[in-house]
């Protein structure tokens, strides 16, 4: 498909800076693509009188770390020079693939230190496109994760990091209230929404919680420059699906209960680990799935999710789960009413498309 069918233009004042206060009152756009009224404004609040009992909600667990080093960059012969890496997938103890810039005037080999103090130091061992390394640090295991938390900053998005610098809200503001295995240099973002308070009044209704991991890369936000979806490249992120949470998902669908993904990131996974039937097995490795329109979605009813930039890979999923037609009416709708858009926004909860 082409990628310009999934442009659109947003006015910079629905870009959210900040998160509302408290987290739940943040805007929830209804989107039932096949019903007389597509289109319903809520608020993340609501979310219990939009679920029932025996529904599911799918959390991604994942952990964001401040994976933005800031560091100097040395070289036989020549002079330090400021480069910045956003880390976004470990392969070993010591090693982490990372975004680097200026990507072109890094080499191999160049060592790199990060911190005021220059903590933490590493070796440049491969140099792919786009400003892609492979960082071999001198610590390893948790000494270096000590020494990440150390010097490292929380990863921003760029709409965001753009405008402001991150501060100690951020630690917070940009973290699930659930989450614990570290390893994300993005938040699951639909995930930010939710308190214990609104957790209470689930639980009460009935509705069960399961978590999945799926790191987040920082991959998530490289825009899409094919001008066709077929000849774009997903960067690949760490997942996991225990036995437990397969079973109880399998059980839910079996007794007609609906799973309730909260992500993109979740769906993405549940996807990877369903069979053709759509049973769901445990599951784990790297991801590079990538859902556009025309694909068949085999696991969740209902997706939760924050309103995602044009011409992106997650635009275009939520194209795929609702509908294009739907999610451009949708998309056109939360902007002429004032939703706040991105990873600190308002959110949406789409009914599958099962036309």
């Amino acid at each position: 498909m082409r990628v310009d069918l999934f442009d659109f233009d947003l006015p910079e004042e629905n870009i959210a800076l900040r998160p509302v206060t408290p987290r739940e009152a943040a805007k929830l756009l209804v989107v039932q693509p096949e019903t007389e009224t597509p289109y319903l404004d809520r608020t993340v609040g609501d979310l219990p009188s939009l679920l029932r009992a025996g529904d599911a909600l799918v959390f991604n667990d994942t952990r964001v770390i401040p994976a933005q080093l800031e560091g100097i960059r040395h070289r036989e012969g020549a002079g330090g020079q400021k480069v910045s890496a956003t880390l976004h997938m470990r392969i070993a103890g010591d090693r982490w693939k990372a975004f680097a810039k200026p990507g072109k005037r890094i080499k191999l080999y160049d060592r790199i230190t990060f911190g005021a103090g220059e903590e933490l130091s590493a070796i440049v061992e491969e140099k792919g496109e786009g400003g892609e390394v492979t960082l071999h640090f001198d610590a390893s295991g948790p000494a270096l994760d000590r020494a990440i938390a150390t010097v490292g900053h929380i990863p921003l998005p760029p709409y965001i990091a753009s405008k402001r610098a991150d501060d100690e809200a951020d630690r917070k503001d940009y973290q699930t209230i659930y989450a614990r295995e570290e390893g994300a240099v993005a938040a699951p973002t639909a995930g930010l929404h939710f308190t214990d308070a609104l957790f209470e009044k689930l639980d009460a209704l009935g509705v069960e919680r399961h978590f999945v991991t799926l790191h987040v890369g920082a991959g998530t936000f490289l825009p899409v420059k094919a001008d066709d979806t077929t000849e774009h490249v997903m960067h690949e992120e760490i997942g996991y699906v225990s036995e437990e949470t397969a079973a109880a998902l399998n059980a839910v669908k079996a007794r007609g209960g609906r799973i309730v993904s909260v992500g993109t990131t979740s769906l993405r996974l549940l996807e990877s680990a369903a069979d053709p039937d759509g049973t769901i097995k445990p599951w784990s490795g790297a991801t590079g799935i990538f859902i556009t329109p025309g694909y068949r979605f085999r696991t969740a009813d209902i997706l939760m999710t924050n309103f995602h930039l044009p011409k992106s890979t997650l635009f275009m999923l939520v194209s795929a789960f609702s509908g294009l037609k739907t999610m451009r009416g949708a998309y056109a709708h939360a902007i002429s009413t004032g939703y706040r858009f991105y990873s600190y926004g308002d959110s949406s909860l789409l009914f599958r498309d099962h036309r």
